[in-house]
C-alpha cells in the first residue's frame, strides 16, 4: 500500500529525500494551496508537512480521514488545532532543537543591533545620507542586566551566550530551580523579580494561554525606565498596544522584534516609531536551521508511518529515551489487557485503574496508561481509537482513569493489573513479561493463570466439579474447535472456577450458546487478542 504525504510549506530538499527514497511512501510538494484547496485535497494524505505558513485548522483536520500525522518543521505548533488533531487520533510532531542554535544568535544579533542602534544609523546614513553620529549613542552591555522569561532550549542558549558578552543574567522559568540556576552561572528570580531588575528583557516561551500577553501594561509598570525588550520567540507574548504605549511614554527606550501577533505583518503602528528595530520572523532563517528541521521532522514522520515510535509527539507525552527503552518492553502487553478486561463485561465501563507494581512504579508509565485505555476502547471504536485521542475518547464516554503505583508485586518483579467499575462491580486483569517466555496474563479476576495474551481464547466460568473440564472438550471437539491450552483457576476445592482456554480457531456464537447451557457453567466469553 502506498502512503501518500502532502508537503505544503517549502521544506529543505536534503530532509525530504529519505522519503522520496523509501519504498511505498509519494510524496507531493504543493507550497501554493489556497485554505479551501487544501480542505478539497488532504482526505487522500496519510502525512502533512508544514512550516508556519499552512494553517491547520480544525475544518481541515474534519476533512483529513486518512491524516495519521502531521510534521511541523519548526517549533511552534500554534498554526495546528491540536484540541481538532487529538480528538481525531492524529499524532503532531515538530523539530525543537535543529534552528535552536540560529534563534538563539538571532536574539543575540537583535540584542546588539537594539543596544547600538545600528539598523536606526544604517537607514539615516543609506536613505538620507546623514553622518550623524550623536543621534544613535547607544549603550555597552558589559555589566548590564539581562532578564529572560523562558529558559528552555533556547532561553538557554542566550542566557550562556550572554554570559560570554560579560551580561548579567536572571532568568524566570517554571521548571527552573536555584541549584539550576547556580550550575548554568545565572540568576534565578521570579517573574516579577526578572521584570524590575532587567535592563534588557528578552522572551523565550511557548505561545499557550497562560503566556499570551504575558507581558503586558501590569508588566511594564513593573519594568525599570529604559529598559529595552526583545522577542524573537512568539507573536502574542508581548501585548503589542502595551508596548506601543509604553515606548510612547518613555518607560521602553527601545524594542526588537522578530515576531508579531499578526503574521504577515500588516498593522505598521509599531514600526512607525523609531525605538522599534524589526525582522520578518527570521529567528530560524539559516540554512543550517532549515535542513535540520526538515531532516528532524521527516525523520519522525517516516519513523511513525513504518510502524515506530516518534521522537517529538507535540500531543503525547515526551519520555527521555533511556526510560522509554525500559517501558517500551510493555506496550504490546498494556494493549492486551486493555482489550482482554474489556471483556469480562457488557455493562458500561465508569472507570478504570492501572497499577503498576515492582520496577514500573518508579517509571514515568503515561504512554502505558494511554496504551491500556487504547485497547479497552477498540472494543467499541475499532481503529479509530489510538495513543493519541484514548484519553480524550475516554473522558469523552465518561471514563474516569487513574493511575496507581506500589513496589509489592507479590512474586513478580514487575506486574500490570487493570481493574474496571462498572456499575455492578469490578473486573480485573494481571499480567507481566516473563524471561525468555515473552507476555503473560497471571491472574484474571482473583484466580492465578498463566495464559499467552494472544489468539483465540475463551474464557469459562464454572463450579469446580468433576466432568466439567471433560463437557468442554466433548462439545469443543463437536463443532471441530481444536485446544490448544488450557488453564485452570479456582477459589477453593469446589467452590467457583475459571478455565482459560486457547484455541485454534474462534468458537462461533452458536458454540458459545451450546457451552452456557452445559451443566455447572456459569458465562462463557470469546475473547479475540
Amino acid at each position: 500500500m502506498t502512503l501518500h504525504i502532502l508537503v505544503s510549506d517549502p521544506l529543505s530538499e536534503e530532509g525530504l529525500q529519505p522519503l522520496r527514497e523509501s519504498k511505498n511512501i509519494e510524496v507531493t510538494v504543493n507550497t501554493s494551496l489556497s485554505k479551501e484547496d487544501l480542505i478539497a485535497s488532504i482526505g487522500r494524505y496519510d502525512a502533512l508537512l508544514v512550516r508556519s505558513q499552512t494553517q491547520v485548522t480544525r475544518e481541515v483536520i474534519e476533512n483529513a480521514a486518512n491524516l495519521k500525522v502531521i510534521g511541523r518543521a519548526g517549533v511552534g505548533v500554534d498554526n495546528i488545532d491540536l484540541e481538532a488533531t487529538t480528538e481525531h487520533g492524529i499524532l503532531v510532531v515538530n523539530a525543537p532543537d535543529g534552528n535552536t542554535n540560529s534563534a538563539a544568535e538571532h536574539t543575540i544579533a537583535m540584542l546588539m543591533a537594539l543596544a547600538r542602534k545600528i539598523p536606526q544609523a544604517f537607514t539615516a546614513l543609506k536613505e538620507h545620507h546623514r553622518w550623524d553620529r550623536k543621534s544613535f549613542v547607544g549603550v555597552e552591555l558589559k555589566n548590564k542586566t539581562l532578564g529572560i522569561v523562558g529558559l528552555g532550549r533556547i532561553g538557554s542558549e542566550v542566557a550562556a551566550r550572554a554570559k560570554g558578552l560579560r551580561l548579567n543574567v536572571i532568568a524566570y522559568d517554571p521548571f527552573l530551580t536555584e541549584e539550576k540556576a547556580d550550575k548554568m552561572g545565572i540568576e534565578y528570580g521570579t517573574l516579577d523579580e526578572v521584570l524590575q531588575k532587567g535592563d534588557f528583557i528578552t522572551v523565550h516561551t511557548p505561545l499557550l494561554k497562560e503566556t499570551k500577553h504575558i507581558i503586558n501594561r501590569d508588566a511594564f509598570q513593573k519594568m525599570k525606565d529604559g529598559v529595552q525588550i526583545i522577542n524573537c520567540a512568539r507573536g502574542g507574548i508581548i501585548d503589542e498596544e502595551a508596548l506601543y504605549e509604553a515606548i510612547l511614554s518613555k518607560k521602553v527606550a527601545g524594542a526588537a522584534l522578530d515576531v508579531f501577533e499578526e503574521e504577515p505583518l500588516q498593522n505598521f503602528k509599531l514600526l512607525e516609531l523609531p525605538e522599534v528595530i524589526a525582522t520578518p520572523h527570521l529567528g530560524a532563517s539559516t540554512v543550517e536551521a532549515q535542513e535540520n528541521v526538515a531532516i528532524d521532522v521527516c525523520q519522525d514522520v517516516l519513523e511513525i508511518l513504518t510502524g515506530g515510535l516518534a521522537k517529538h509527539p507535540v500531543n503525547l507525552p515526551s519520555l527521555p529515551l533511556e526510560v522509554m527503552k525500559k517501558i517500551e518492553p510493555y506496550f504490546v502487553l498494556s494493549e492486551k489487557l486493555g482489550s482482554f478486561v474489556s471483556r469480562l463485561s457488557d455493562e458500561a465501563i465508569e472507570e478504570v485503574c492501572i497499577y503498576y507494581s515492582g520496577e514500573l512504579a518508579d517509571l514515568n508509565t503515561a504512554p502505558l496508561t494511554r496504551n491500556t485505555v487504547k485497547g479497552m476502547l477498540k472494543r467499541y471504536l475499532g481503529d479509530h481509537v489510538n495513543d493519541v485521542n484514548a484519553p480524550y475518547l475516554a473522558k469523552k464516554k465518561g471514563i474516569t482513569v487513574n493511575e496507581h503505583k506500589t513496589s509489592s508485586t507479590k512474586g513478580f518483579t514487575n506486574l500490570l493489573t487493570v481493574e474496571i467499575k462498572t456499575k455492578t462491580g469490578l473486573k480485573k486483569v494481571a499480567g507481566t513479561l516473563l524471561n525468555g517466555l515473552g507476555a503473560r496474563i497471571v491472574k484474571v479476576d482473583d484466580y492465578s493463570v498463566d495464559v499467552t495474551p494472544a489468539g483465540h481464547m475463551i474464557l469459562i466460568r464454572h463450579k469446580d466439579q468433576p466432568g466439567a473440564i471433560g463437557r468442554v472438550g466433548t462439545l469443543l471437539a463437536k463443532f471441530d474447535v481444536n485446544i490448544a491450552t488450557m488453564q485452570v483457576g479456582r477459589s477453593n476445592v469446589g467452590g467457583d472456577a475459571i478455565m482459560m482456554l486457547t484455541v485454534d480457531r474462534q468458537a462461533e456464537e452458536h458454540v458459545i450458546s451450546q457451552l452456557k447451557e452445559l451443566t455447572d457453567i456459569f458465562n462463557v466469553i470469546a475473547i479475540d487478542l
